[in-house]
């Protein structure tokens, strides 16, 4: 359940107050109508195991099925970092290929989703590599089955950017704006984690959980003078959820 659909069944204040259970235990419909963490918690278990492990995998006849399974949670431990198939490739110990073609199947599922890097003026600019999100936050922690609160996390940086992704590409295909989507670094780690290009438009964005401010990377700027550039933390988050920004 996207948050725009969320939000016109709660004020901006439930919203606000239930950021936080989003952030762990996704917004899965039957999710999100269960009253206590503990059955969110159950539930999510339940289908992680009974939709991944035994649906998609039986009905795609996958020879080595703890081999995607060991994909997929490798693919939740780096939410927001730059994946190398040639890592998970050998960390699996199978072959590139058959790893580009798990990923194009958990895609198609709608479990996970991919943005390259963008490039359009420097050399220094990385373009080859991929990020991947989880469309929903509680099917990745059900993934590496950790469901602690967010005053026990150490990836609550990952846990807010899968979630702004998440939420805003199901906002860009709710409202059929379907702009290009990206993240953005160079060499020398200079980086942003969401650019929009539409009608040779460019947007930027960078996560914030905490309400802190930093500069916007100066070779960007610099190369990318004409793009608008926006802070997206707590205090300003359903504007960018409901495309306001």
């Amino acid at each position: 359940m996207a948050h725009l659909e969320l939000a016109q069944k709660e004020n901006f204040l439930e919203t606000r107050q239930n950021l936080e259970n989003r952030l762990i235990f996704g917004s899965y419909p039957d999710v999100v109508q269960l009253p206590t963490s503990e059955e969110q918690t159950d539930y999510l278990k339940g289908l992680v195991n009974a939709y991944l492990l035994k649906d998609i995998l039986m009905f795609e006849q996958v020879r080595y099925s703890h081999k995607m399974l060991q994909l997929l949670q490798l693919v939740a431990y780096q939410v927001g970092q730059e994946v190398s198939f040639e890592e998970l490739s050998k960390a699996l110990q199978i072959d590139r290929n058959t790893v580009e073609r798990y990923l194009d199947l958990f895609s198609k599922v709608f479990i996970i989703f991919r943005i390259g890097g963008y490039s359009k003026n420097l050399r220094k600019e990385v373009t080859k590599s991929s990020k991947w999100y989880f469309f929903d936050n509680g099917i990745r922690n059900g993934l590496i089955n950790n469901f602690a609160p967010i005053s026990q996390r150490q990836d609550i940086g990952a846990l807010w950017e899968n979630y702004l992704a998440s939420e805003r590409v199901k906002y860009n295909t709710y409202t059929r704006t379907f702009p290009y989507t990206y993240f953005w670094r160079t060499y020398d780690q200079q980086e942003l984690d969401w650019l929009e290009l539409k009608n040779e438009q460019l947007s930027a964005y960078e996560f914030k959980w905490n309400d802190s401010k930093v500069k916007f990377p100066k070779a960007f700027v610099e190369a990318y003078p004409d793009a608008k550039t926006n802070w997206i933390n707590r205090d300003n988050y359903t504007d960018f959820l409901t495309g306001v920004i």
